[in-house]
């Protein structure tokens, strides 16, 4: 197997990895300080990004996962592909930056992987956020408990969501809603409910362990009417397929999540290894038996990363052409966020006094990564869909 990225997609790896450096590092401990403030630098990267979009065709975001085939049914641009090369280099900029890049929203990655033509372009240069998460469940995603009734021309939405990602500067929110609780998981639907829409109400910003430079919002749904164009994909509720339509989007979003947590590791592993260079002498020819504890420690952590951004590539690549992968997004968000944690906190530990204090980045990595091994579902979660998978057994029949 070839396993390199190949030249069009390690031009954007350079240039995205340009930017993390350039544009994300130098305000990342401002604005874990200043949890709630807007990064305002961060229009310009937008700003940038939507240049790329738009010409090329190289997203480095969550809008650019929408599969491009050729006329002949090939994969033309590997959008899956594109945006977790560049979310993984931005991502050893700033995870918590990159969660609120206008215009990047894992709302985004929403509809791309279930709305219509007609609704991509009518949100294609929206910023959307997605509200999954209730006070009553979290990863358990079919348990979905807010309502979206008919009538006429419009759905009325009543509910409350949490922890939704960007969800007070969003343009959009994409609240996942249930037509008819009877039903099941069949009847969940996703809607995008724009901004200023009478009933949707911002309850409150969450204070949290990382990714501080993300809001964080909790939101109501008091009788909030939206057209019935705003129902992303099918309005048809198809028990036979159940909860698999909505579900893709997860298919899309999963090796995102992964994606940043692979370039966090890194960010982590590169760093140490600048800090202990001398006394971390790496030479991978050496036999096992005369390796220092350091070097052994730091050469498992390289492996574990290795097969993270191996896995994640995978799922990407899936995606991109056609292929079912929601058991290979479960295994690399499991993967990778369980190994950016552990791998985050080992270097900190490594680094000692140096690794636990603000004046090195670490610390913030540290607490940034745990996130990252929970929403989009948990370690839990991702090994159950994986259980699910592998024995053929349905989400009544293995719990």
């Amino acid at each position: 197997m070839y396993l390199e990225l190949p030249g069009k997609l390690k031009a954007l790896q350079t240039m995205s990895r340009q930017m993390a450096n350039e544009m994300l590092r130098p305000i990342s401990r401002k604005y874990d300080l200043a949890e709630h403030a807007y990064p305002k630098e961060l229009d310009t990267i937008a700003a940038m990004l939507d240049g790329m979009n738009d010409g090329s065709g190289n997203a480095i975001g969550a809008d650019s996962t929408r599969k491009e085939k050729s006329s002949d049914g090939s994969v033309k641009n590997g959008g899956n592909m594109t945006a977790v090369v560049g979310i993984q280099e931005m991502c050893w900029g700033d995870v918590g930056l990159l969660l609120t890049l206008p215009r990047q929203g894992l709302g985004n990655a929403a509809i791309a992987a279930v709305a219509n033509d007609e609704q991509r372009a009518r949100y294609g240069n929206k910023w959307a956020a997605m509200a999954i998460t209730e006070p009553g469940f979290g990863s358990d995603s079919a348990a979905v408990s807010t309502t979206a009734k008919q009538d006429g021309d419009y759905y009325v939405l009543n509910g409350e969501k949490i922890f939704v990602t960007a969800g007070e500067r969003a343009d959009i929110v994409v609240v996942w809603a249930t037509l008819d609780k009877s039903l099941g998981r069949a009847a969940i639907k996703s809607f995008a409910v724009e901004k200023g829409t009478p009933g949707m109400q911002v309850m409150r910003l969450e204070k949290k362990l990382g990714v501080k430079a993300s809001d964080t919002a909790a939101i109501n749904f008091t009788d909030c009417r939206v057209h019935k164009s705003n129902l992303l994909g099918n309005p048809e509720i198809d028990v036979k397929k159940g909860f698999g339509g909505v579900m893709e989007t997860f298919d899309n979003t999963r090796p995102l999540v992964a994606a940043m947590a692979v370039g966090l590791a890194k960010a982590s592993l590169d760093r140490t290894r600048e800090l202990l260079a001398e006394h971390l002498q790496l030479s991978y020819d050496q036999p096992t038996a005369t390796l220092s504890q350091i070097q052994a420690t730091f050469y498992q952590m390289e492996a574990e990363w290795e097969a993270a951004r191996l896995l994640t590539i995978r799922a990407a690549w899936m995606a991109d052409n056609g292929q079912p992968n929601s058991k290979e997004a479960s295994v690399a968000k499991a993967k990778a966020g369980r190994t950016c944690n552990a791998i985050t906190l080992k270097c900190v530990e490594l680094c000692s006094s140096l690794g636990y204090s603000e004046t090195e980045m670490l610390e913030k990595w540290s607490r940034d990564s745990k996130i990252l091994d929970i929403f989009e579902g948990t370690q839990q979660i991702q090994q159950l869909i994986v259980a699910r998978r592998l024995l053929g057994k349905s989400s009544s029949e293995l719990k």
